[in-house]
């Protein structure tokens, strides 16, 4: 092979073995010994850059062959002059001072204090000694910078004749072009090796006309082919050699075998896991990133190089490099051509880039540190980083003009309005203006970085809440000491301690009661309705023996977590029709193909203003002697709670509460109660016949939670922005228990009676399971992830969705059983179906998802924008086992889908944002939106629980 050396290596293809994953291992009995008498010709550590450092002690017969074919390959004569770029403890270093040995050419050595000063060592390396052979890291080369490269090192006349960059990831093609001076004729290689199989394994010389050609490509470099002596297998996740797919890197050859550690034997053609992904494609191997550079951010996969290639792709870019600090924070850092602003960066970075990509924090630096083997020191940066974290934090706002000059600065530069001249309005959304759930999570860490603290509570007020609203809510923190003046309209924080002062303003508008109120200590039997399919009949024992109830309703009590089949009533025909259908994308190949398979007519029954955004999902009690007077329950932002007739749309009563309402509403136990948390940090209980306040508890912040009722006790357990989670007696008026629970509790807290369990979820990342009679906490588990998500339980399980996208399985016992990644955050809470055999819920990525209980995907429908509500399973007929799944969108789209199936039944559009979730009864879907009103909407077709 040495002697016909003319291009043969153009024409070799990487083969890889057929058999299983351990062949190579089995084939042979026969061992290299490290005892024998001249075995070794070096020992050296790895650098640890890419996993644990190990000591390598390597044998003659491993390094030799590297030395052979480099000489061919580069064709070395005696009028070479090779530089000795890597250190003696980098192994390369070995095969360039033998290459120039056993070739009688120049080795050329340069004092560290050169090495540091880019164009002092150009200098020395291109001017005085004309290095014709440079083996070299892409960091090091990096290092000269753009124009430096271009004009001296990759020069028409430079006197570099073969460039080998090996080490870490080759720079893109489209970058590698735009280093090459016009005329330049340097062969340019992409060499591949692991120091535990010293020292190269792979080369690939780029084609002359893929460096000429003006076109820009994308395409990434080949690994290429095996040097001499030596094996390269691909390898899948169960150890079996692959010849097109993705897989792992394994090296070796029957002498290209090394000592790891103790080990004082090895087998002969023994294979080496180097932790390297790659894709095999056409017989070539193309470079995806290490095992331990894939990392997980916002639920999904992303190789944090690919960040990297990006960045460098640029203009502004001279060179770059990024850290996953704490494994919690992607962070760039820049080296710029020249002055060079942030949001420019993060603007052309969101073009090229998917949103899980985008680096939360870009750090300008004047250069890179590298470690003496040549590579990015990530230890370093991450002290760069942490420097500036604290010099951040010790930079005092001058008082609060300041920080709303700041605070628009950010609203703009995260939402791309930096070109925008004007003053930010002070009753500006969020999310309205541009924003979504990443930017939100961006936003909260630079303002907590300008303030120098963490703000409690700030994330759910930056996607909820004005930027008014958002100022003096981070005015609390940071001049908590000062008399601070708010705003009237805006202002967040309230005085919790006295309840008689804030309800001198609130009013109660009775109109004639429909329903008389029972004493406190009467029962009422009722099924009440709630979003994701949470169905619970109670008191209805009684209501049999008189013969007043039918056999549907004869259980005392239905688990929260099982829809009952309730008898319906059939609404007189209606007439009316959806939207238009066709606008549905299929969904990907992951999923169950969907499609419109036949139409269901939605009409308009009624809507009621309510003055302002419903973001609160409707409550249906159903009264067991008198369905004919079934009543929804909802509140609004203009702090209206309200009482409507579910058939004719009429408001019962409506009752003026302090504050904003989010929460949905809760029946209690007797069926004589409302009970809704409040902004103002109060939970309201609400006598259900009139709206009349029988009881105000008062927690220390805003109520967004809804409460949960125990059928048996009676308790009412409900989540505060206090972090605390509270267990009520509305019959004595009294607090239980409180727990806190180590972050804002946003969700609902969920009851499972087998075993009896209370699950609270908090925005800290925090899922605790909670002794519901004594208010101990039974279990914790760290999602690591704000949990917006309610936690929904079943007979085995307990699911909820994440902000990092996965939704999570749990046992009772709070081991982690399965989960399952979205491509974006969860709001959505799970809705189970009735056989609990599958799970639905919804994701920002715009997809509804049906898992099955062992975390399997059963379908996937695409919507046309972000799905934050809860779904709803209803059946398809009286008797009839076919379910469908209604859902929303927030871009006011009602979906009807067949629940089995994901297939699509209709779509309307409501003229309004929709946060709310749906409520389905009889054939009567109910949600509210955000343009002021709630609506109930008639299922045309047959369609009901």
């Amino acid at each position: 092979m040495l002697n016909d050396r003319k291009q043969k290596y153009e024409k070799e293809k990487v083969t890889y073995s057929t058999n299983s994953g351990n062949s190579n291992e089995e084939k042979s009995d026969e061992h290299m010994d490290v005892r024998l008498k001249h075995c070794l010709a070096y020992v050296l550590h790895t650098s640890g850059t890419t996993g644990i450092p190990k000591i390598v002690r390597v044998p003659h017969a491993c390094i030799v062959p590297n030395i052979q074919h480099f000489r061919v390959l580069f064709e070395i004569t005696h009028e070479d002059v090779l530089f000795l770029a890597s250190p003696l403890t980098f192994d390369p270093s070995v095969v360039d001072i033998f290459v120039a040995l056993s070739s009688g050419a120049c080795l050329l050595i340069v004092p560290t204090s050169v090495k540091v000063l880019p164009s002092k060592l150009a200098a020395v390396l291109f001017s005085h000694h004309r290095v014709t052979i440079l083996q070299a890291t892409p960091t090091l080369l990096r290092r000269f910078g753009s124009q430096l490269i271009k004009s001296t090192v990759l020069s028409a006349s430079t006197s570099l004749r073969v460039l080998a960059l090996g080490g870490e990831a080759f720079p893109s093609l489209t970058l590698l072009k735009s280093w090459r001076g016009i005329d330049n004729k340097t062969q340019i290689f992409n060499v591949y090796g692991i120091t535990e199989v010293s020292s190269w394994a792979t080369f690939y010389r780029i084609p002359e006309q893929f460096l000429n050609s003006t076109l820009k490509s994308e395409l990434p470099v080949p690994l290429g082919f095996p040097l001499l002596g030596t094996v390269v297998e691909v390898r899948d996740t169960n150890g079996f050699t692959i010849q097109e797919g993705r897989g792992q890197v394994f090296l070796g050859g029957r002498n290209r075998v090394c000592f790891l550690d103790d080990e004082m034997t090895v087998p002969l053609g023994m294979m080496r896991a180097t932790g390297d992904l790659v894709m095999v494609k056409d017989g070539q191997m193309f470079f995806l990133g290490r095992k331990d550079s894939q990392i997980k951010r916002h639920g999904k996969r992303l190789n944090i190089e690919l960040v990297q290639q990006v960045a460098e792709g640029l203009k502004q870019v001279e060179s770059c490099a990024v850290t996953w600090y704490n494994q919690e924070k992607l962070i760039l850092f820049l080296v710029s051509k020249n002055d060079l602003v942030k949001e420019y960066i993060f603007k052309e970075l969101q073009k090229h880039l998917p949103s899980h990509a985008i680096p939360d924090e870009l750090l300008l630096i004047d250069s890179l540190p590298f470690t003496s083997h040549g590579k990015i020191d990530v230890s370093e940066l991450n002290k760069i980083y942490l420097n500036y974290l604290n010099l951040k934090s010790e930079c005092k706002l001058n008082g609060k003009e300041e920080l709303w000059g700041k605070l628009q600065y950010l609203w703009k530069s995260i939402l791309n309005l930096s070109e925008d001249p004007l003053k930010v309005p002070d009753e500006s959304l969020f999310l309205n203006s541009g924003g979504d759930s990443l930017k939100s999570i961006r936003l909260l860490n630079e303002i907590e970085k300008l303030v120098g603290t963490s703000v409690p509570g700030l994330l759910e007020i930056i996607l909820s809440s004005s930027i008014l609203e958002i100022y003096n809510h981070v005015l609390q923190t940071v001049f908590s000491d000062e008399d601070l003046v708010f705003s009237k309209n805006y202002a967040t924080k309230r005085k919790f301690s006295n309840i008689n002062q804030e309800e001198t303003s609130g009013k109660s508008l009775h109109q004639k009661s429909v329903m008389t109120l029972s004493c406190d200590n009467e029962l009422t039997a009722f099924t009440a309705v709630s979003r994701g399919s949470q169905i619970l009949s109670l008191n209805t024992k009684f209501l049999t023996k008189l013969g007043l109830c039918s056999s549907a309703h004869s259980s005392e009590l239905i688990s929260q977590t099982n829809i009952q089949n309730v008898k319906s009533l059939n609404p007189p025909a209606l007439t009316g029709k959806s939207k238009d259908l066709s606008h549905v994308a299929d969904v990907s190949e992951e999923g169950t193909c969907v499609t419109a398979a036949k139409k269901m007519e939605l009409h308009v029954r009624w809507r009621s203003d309510t003055g302002k955004c419903v973001d609160a999902s409707p409550l249906v009690v159903i009264p067991a002697v008198d369905k004919s007077s079934t009543t929804v329950y909802i509140g609004s932002h203009s702090h209206r709670m309200m009482a409507i007739d579910l058939h004719s749309g009429k408001v019962k009563w409506e009752q003026i509460l302090g504050d904003r309402i989010e929460s949905s509403a809760c029946v209690s136990k007797c069926g004589n109660f409302i009970v809704v948390g409040c902004y103002n940090g109060l939970v309201y209980v609400l006598k259900s016949n009139s709206g009349e306040k029988y009881w105000m508890f008062p927690t220390e912040d805003a109520v967004k939670s809804s409460a949960t009722v125990d059928p048996t006790t009676g308790l009412l357990y409900i989540g505060s922005h206090d972090q605390h989670a509270y267990a009520l007696d509305i019959y004595k008026k009294k607090c239980v228990w409180k727990l806190k629970c180590g972050g804002t509790v946003f969700s609902s807290p969920c009851l499972s009676l087998i075993p009896q369990h209370l699950y609270v979820a908090t925005l800290g990342g925090h899922l605790l399971a909670i002794n519901p009679a004594t208010g101990n906490r039974v279990w914790k588990h760290s999602c690591g992830k704000p949990l917006f998500s309610s936690p929904r339980c079943c007979l085995q399980y307990v699911c909820i969705g994440c902000v990092d996208g996965n939704l999570l399985c749990f046992s009772h016992f709070g081991e982690q059983v399965w989960q399952f990644s979205t491509s974006e955050p969860i709001f959505s809470s799970p809705c189970a179906s009735a056989s609990e055999q599958e799970i639905f819920f919804g994701s920002h990525d715009c997809f509804i998802y049906c898992c099955n209980m062992k975390g399997h995907l059963q379908w996937k429908f695409e919507t046309t924008s972000r799905v934050y509500a809860t779904p709803f399973a209803f059946r398809y007929q009286e008797g009839n086992n076919e379910m469908l799944l209604a859902a929303a969108s927030t871009d006011g789209k009602l979906w009807i889908l067949e629940s089995k199936s994901g297939q699509l039944q209709s779509v309307y559009e409501l003229p309004g944002e929709v946060f709310s979730s749906p409520v389905v009864w009889e054939s009567m879907l109910l949600i509210g939106c955000r343009n002021n009103y709630v609506y109930c909407l008639d299922l045309l077709g047959g369609y009901q629980i």
